[in-house]
């Protein structure tokens, strides 16, 4: 009995003092404004101070903030605020909509200027393997003979050989051929192809895309050095692999000329068709078929008409 009278006690002394505590709480932060997201203490000399706010009520009237973050309600968005020193204001009543995030525009598959000269090179060894020396048994050949044997293997008989003929003429040698610059095996056949094009462009002399036997020896004579062509933009020049955005497109500087993606700009995830198989096999005219088709995703800019960016 007695042990229960002490317990009372105390608890009509606890609500007591905070009786006290609140009264005087209320007394002292009177004429004191905290703003959003604090509330007025009393501090242990009793004077008052502004503090965040320790727990706010439970009701749920969601808002969304100006740094994207969703809270319950608005003493919840303001006490962040306060806790974390950051000014976040209510953007709008409601949960905050995702933000849908633009995809980075694709970058085009582009023969740079070191896989162009790196697939010559490979070429110019192979053949160089095959040149025989003068002997006291057999006749020798030189590079020219070398060459002038495989122009007339696969030229089709008008003495010019095209991009096709060439690059069955690469691919005669397996190991020359195989360029490996992108992650997969069907950008790196339009890479080969695109090295291919690069190749004639450096001694197709009247421009036709094909290469008489002069200009084919002049493309793969081991003394010739390839001039490092630069891009034009805007009275600027830009070094190969250089970049720049022209709205949804990506171009790239590839040997001296800009190649730019050929997206619909309207629908920014647009994409190249993928629904080949890339490890799959195809045949000779499906390839061709498929080149011509990602061909149509990638141009050539002479005047852009845009800055540079990085």
């Amino acid at each position: 009995m007695m042990l229960r009278t002490v317990a009372v006690f105390l608890l009509l002394a606890a609500a007591f003092c905070n009786a006290q505590e609140l009264q005087s709480k209320s007394k002292v932060c009177a004429n004191v404004f905290c703003g959003a997201g604090r509330e007025c203490a009393v501090s242990e000399k009793g004077e008052p101070s502004c503090l965040c706010i320790e727990s706010c009520k439970p009701h749920k009237r969601s808002v969304c903030g100006s740094n994207g973050k969703t809270y319950r309600n608005h003493c919840e968005l303001h006490r962040d605020a306060c806790l974390t020193g950051l000014k976040i204001q209510v953007a709008h009543d409601g949960h905050c909509l995702e933000k849908k995030t633009d995809q980075p525009a694709a970058s085009p598959v582009v023969c740079y200027a070191a896989d162009r000269n790196e697939l010559r090179s490979r070429v110019i060894q192979w053949l160089q393997t095959e040149v025989v020396p003068d002997g006291w048994f057999v006749q020798g050949s030189n590079f020219s003979d070398t060459l002038l044997k495989y122009f007339k293997s696969y030229d089709n008989g008008d003495s010019q050989m095209d991009s096709t003929e060439l690059l069955r003429f690469i691919q005669h040698n397996e190991s020359v051929a195989e360029l490996q610059s992108y992650a997969d095996q069907e950008s790196n056949r339009l890479l080969r192809s695109l090295c291919v094009d690069a190749l004639i462009e450096l001694s197709d002399e009247n421009a036709d895309w094909k290469l008489s036997f002069d200009e084919f020896l002049n493309c793969l004579k081991p003394g010739f050095n390839p001039p490092e062509k630069k891009c034009a933009l805007e009275d600027e020049t830009y070094e190969d692999g250089a970049e720049t955005q022209v709205e949804c497109n990506r171009c790239v500087c590839a040997c001296g000329n800009w190649v730019c993606t050929a997206m619909t700009c309207t629908d920014k995830t647009a994409a190249v068709d993928d629904s080949a198989d890339a490890g799959a096999e195809m045949t000779e005219e499906e390839w061709n078929l498929r080149v011509a088709e990602l061909n149509k995703h990638q141009v050539c800019v002479c005047n852009l008409k845009k800055p540079w960016k990085h």
